[in-house]
């Protein structure tokens, strides 16, 4: 059984230098429910002429849903003049994502934030929550392995709770949880309601986690990531939405962009059944 809704983050498809509309028919066309664009792709859409009705438009035809947005501002960095012009950014972008029908941004620790507390984390998160729910789309409080803050889950159910924020929702990803220390056991704590997505992939023994890249992430089912377990945790705790494939592969050989897509969902469902149920 398959408890979960397969979606496609549109970095696994870099290496094939796609537009956004190509890769969104890609998507759509190996069968994921949901895509993640980047901002920079929409970007580039845009000053080349696109308009983001247009794109809507293209969206809603394939019958994909852009399920969350990859954004880099830094919401919480310690310099108040760059979370000033960070937050300002964050206005115009999560503007035009909530335009294109994008239910979500994530919101990763992002730019200086070595010496900022998790109490202060927790406040910037609470004030970015509050843009978001203005303009109409909601912030996913991510944590990076190999940040200098907000590296672990634990922190990031901190901030969570120390934000006040209502209905705050956590990214998680085993390649964080893997590289930042965390346990998968950690998910006990959470309710599932509290996960806005799951990027999901898989890592190798090697290199060591201490020096392991984003690149060096493979499919679901071809490392040694906890992904039963990941699963069933997910299972456990009422978690029913997207499982998104987030890969940073650099070379897939011979394979076309739409072979990769549909290796990928394979993998998705293969990796994230849920077993004896």
């Amino acid at each position: 059984m398959f408890p979960f809704k397969p979606a496609l983050n549109a970095s696994t498809l870099f290496p094939f230098n796609l537009e956004v509309k190509e890769q969104v028919r890609i998507a759509a066309a190996a069968g994921y429910q949901g895509i993640e664009l980047w901002v920079k792709d929409l970007d580039a859409y845009l000053a080349g002429g696109g308009t983001v009705q247009q794109l809507k438009r293209y969206i809603s035809d394939t019958g994909i849903e852009v399920v969350n947005a990859i954004a880099f501002f830094p919401w919480s960095d310690e310099n108040e003049a760059v979370r000033k012009q960070a937050f300002m950014q964050a206005e115009k972008e999560m503007a035009m994502l909530a335009e294109l029908g994008c239910a979500a941004v994530a919101a990763p620790p992002f730019g200086n934030v070595e010496r900022v507390s998790l109490e202060s984390m927790a406040s910037n998160f609470a004030k970015l929550a509050e843009l978001a729910r203005k303009i109409g789309i909601k912030p996913y409080l991510e944590f990076w392995g190999k940040a200098k803050k907000l590296s672990r889950l634990s922190e990031a159910m901190y901030v969570a709770m120390e934000s006040g924020v209502p209905d705050a929702q956590i990214l998680l990803d085993p390649f964080h949880m893997y590289t930042g220390g965390s346990s998968v056991d950690s998910l006990s704590y959470l309710n599932g309601d509290r996960i806005g997505i799951v990027h999901v992939n898989d890592y190798p023994a090697a290199p060591a986690r201490d020096v392991i890249a984003d690149r060096d992430r493979v499919f679901p089912g071809e490392g040694s990531a906890p992904s039963e377990q990941l699963a069933n945790s997910l299972y456990d705790i009422g978690y029913g939405g997207y499982l998104s494939l987030e890969l940073f592969i650099e070379n897939f050989g011979a394979k076309s962009a739409l072979e990769v897509a549909e290796s990928g969902l394979e993998a998705i469902t293969n990796t994230y059944s849920i077993k004896d149920v």
